[in-house]
């Protein structure tokens, strides 16, 4: 018995099998849609007419409904020449496989969804509405949301940019209020040689409060910043590269410093949810008439007490004397410098889409986009809107997984 197990042994033969690699597919065309945008104070428009003269040039169709960049002083003409088509009905728009909107999905857009599209848009989570989600999960949408967009270093390349043109805007703002023409006390923002500074108070170190420091600085005014973050303040003193006046937020210290302060910025992040109002009616009814509070944070509620929605036509409102700016949005207040930097951020992402063939593709290889994913084939992919609404929640990298 002994001879055929021989025989048996000195027959098989291992050989060595070439290694598997992960193969990125063909690229493939995209058609891409950009509607109209009819939200609230929405004048930015999300790919300028360079980004898609690329992307129609890297073998792209680009379709525009008439007048969608108005807002931000493009016209037809300039996005035609860089090779989109444009069409007047909104519904030839939606026909595209991938719609890039400058404003959150709103239940109109829902009606003219088609099944399985891609969208990429804010969620603007203070005014979503559960029936949109669901009306969008029906449709088996996959959507990639402004807010929570990463790129390869971890940060969100969108919201920074935002962040920075609020904050750089703020002392724009303040300055404009406080002069004669406007009805303000006449100041000018940083003062004249003889003439003691211009005083700003910033509530956040966070980059709207770091920006916004900046400015002030730069037009020569005094500042002092208040965060209940350590963290924050030292990094914004290192950022800025300088000794700066700051304190966490202590409510007779920062009451003692409104009621002599020129300008009040609110610039405090809500870190999921309502802003924290960190300022009473009190406090405003004791500052300087004249005054101006920027509150850059009524997007998520507002830190003052006495702030109110307010819009770009009609910006300002003046209660215990003091000039109220509660504008959401500030970056839609100058769409062409935020057209700009959303298209920087989105037009190599859908280069990139394409050259993997598709969103699933770009998924699986780049896990850092994931983080943007809130809807995935109709899943909801975000905890927070799951909870919010009390919708089931589905992880994103378990269906990205099962599909490979």
């Amino acid at each position: 018995m002994a001879a055929p197990r021989n025989i048996l042994a000195h027959s098989i033969q291992y050989h060595t099998l070439e290694e598997t690699l992960d193969i990125k597919p063909r690229g493939k065309e995209l058609q891409i849609g950009i509607p109209k945008e009819k939200s609230f104070n929405e004048n930015r428009i999300a790919l300028t007419p360079e980004a898609v003269g690329v992307l129609v040039a890297s073998g792209h169709s680009v379709t525009m409904e008439s007048q969608a960049g108005l807002g931000a002083n493009y016209s037809d003409k300039d996005f035609s020449e860089a090779g989109a088509r444009i069409v007047f009905a909104p519904e030839k728009v939606f026909d595209c496989d991938i719609i890039v909107k400058s404003g959150p999905v709103s239940e109109e857009d829902c009606e003219l969804l088609k099944h399985g599209q891609y969208i990429i848009s804010p969620i603007n989570v203070a005014v979503m509405k559960r029936e949109v989600l669901e009306r969008m999960m029906e449709k088996r949408i996959t959507a990639l949301s402004f807010e929570n967009l990463k790129d390869d270093s971890g940060h969100n390349p969108i919201v920074r940019s935002m962040s920075e043109i609020a904050g750089s805007a703020v002392m724009l703002i303040a300055s404009q209020y406080l002069s004669s023409a406007n009805n303000g006390k006449g100041v000018l923002v940083g003062g004249i040689s003889g003439i003691p500074p211009t005083k700003v108070v910033i509530i956040g170190a966070g980059i709207v409060g770091e920006y916004a420091a900046r400015s002030a600085l730069a037009m020569g005014a005094s500042i002092k910043i208040f965060d209940n973050s350590i963290y924050r303040l030292k990094r914004l003193q290192n950022n800025i590269g300088q000794r700066l006046w700051t304190s966490v937020i202590e409510p007779r210290i920062l009451a003692k410093q409104l009621k002599t302060c020129d300008v009040a910025v609110g610039a405090l992040s809500p870190g999921g949810g309502r802003t924290p109002m960190v300022v009473t009616e009190e406090m405003v009814s004791d500052m300087r008439p004249g005054s101006v509070i920027v509150d850059v944070s009524i997007d998520q509620g507002g830190c003052f007490e006495t702030s109110m929605v307010t819009s770009h036509k009609t910006p300002v409102f003046r209660k215990y004397d003091v000039i109220h700016y509660c504008v959401p949005n500030i970056p839609s207040g100058f769409a062409r410098t935020a057209s700009q930097a959303i298209s920087n951020v989105l037009m190599p992402l859908l280069l990139e889409t394409a050259e993997d063939g598709g969103i699933e593709n770009t998924l699986w290889y780049k896990i850092n986009i994931r983080s943007g994913i809130y809807l995935f084939k109709g899943s909801l992919t975000n905890f927070y809107l799951s909870e919010r609404f009390d919708l089931k929640y589905t992880d994103l990298n378990l269906l990205i997984a099962s599909r490979r």
